[in-house]
């Protein structure tokens, strides 16, 4: 599929908890460096007509006042841990400004979690002013939303599959820690590339910083954005220092222009 130019907003780039953590005096939470401060991890992706946001954090509803984003076309699950699902409920500002249902895109995994954790968004009889969604399955083939060309990529979380996208040149990969090989083929050849990259020290389920890096190196993509970072990692300024040519950290609000 043929892509138009893309601009990737990065709403959050911390961890589950996010950064600073509640009750936590480190010198990363302390830290009056505003690229320090980390909301729970997700992106908006857009083209000049549609836009896309790829999960509804805790932090959705902030996430889009900060922005003033006034419209938006679809949302993408990348799988069904709450810091991925729990901003859903504030798609009804969408619905009642645009008059309309809110398309929602996820695998059978996430659509399952959402009917749980939503059960009142999918009753028979709704209550009055509740979201209006679209749910969407996504399959292993690409599809288009409006004019935004869309490729799911499986990974593992632990034993949790997660789906990663890749939009035009662009990868997008969260809460990873192995890819099988045919996936790594539907990555190669981007431009930028997202991994998330948890802390130094090895997690269960989480790239941390040395495997994120090994991967961009593997996978030969010229930019990449590490996301999902946790306090644990160190200061934001230090670490990219560290980093090899080509390599940085996302903070939240930082836009990348691809296509």
């Amino acid at each position: 599929m043929s892509s138009p130019k893309l601009k990737i907003t990065f709403l959050g780039t911390g961890t589950s908890s996010g950064v600073p953590m509640i009750a936590c005096n480190c010198e990363v939470c302390t830290s009056a460096d505003p690229k320090d401060k980390r909301l729970r991890s997700s992106i908006l992706v857009e083209s000049e007509t549609t836009s896309i946001v790829v999960d509804t954090t805790p932090d959705f509803r902030y996430q889009m006042l900060r922005l003033g984003i006034k419209k938006l076309d679809a949302v993408l699950f990348t799988h069904p841990h709450k810091d991925h699902i729990a901003g859903l409920d504030d798609i009804r500002a969408f619905n009642y400004f645009q008059e309309m249902p809110m398309d929602v895109y996820a695998n059978e995994l996430t659509q399952a979690a959402l009917k749980k954790e939503f059960s009142y968004i999918f009753a028979e009889h709704k209550y009055p002013g509740i979201p209006d969604i679209t749910l969407k399955d996504i399959g292993e083939g690409s599809f288009l939303i409006g004019d935004i060309p869309v490729t799911p990529i499986k990974v593992w979380h632990l034993k949790m599959p997660v789906l990663g996208f890749r939009f035009g040149n662009f990868t997008y990969i969260t809460d990873a820690n192995r890819i099988d090989e045919p996936e790594k083929e539907k990555i190669k050849g981007s431009e930028a590339i997202v991994l998330n990259a948890l802390r130094r020290n090895k997690h269960i389920s989480h790239f941390n910083l040395q495997e994120a890096i090994d991967m961009v190196h593997e996978l030969k993509i010229p930019r990449a954005y590490f996301t999902h970072i946790s306090h644990q990692l160190g200061l934001h300024a230090e670490i990219n220092k560290e980093l090899p040519a080509g390599i940085e950290l996302a903070y939240d609000n930082q836009q990348v222009l691809t296509k």
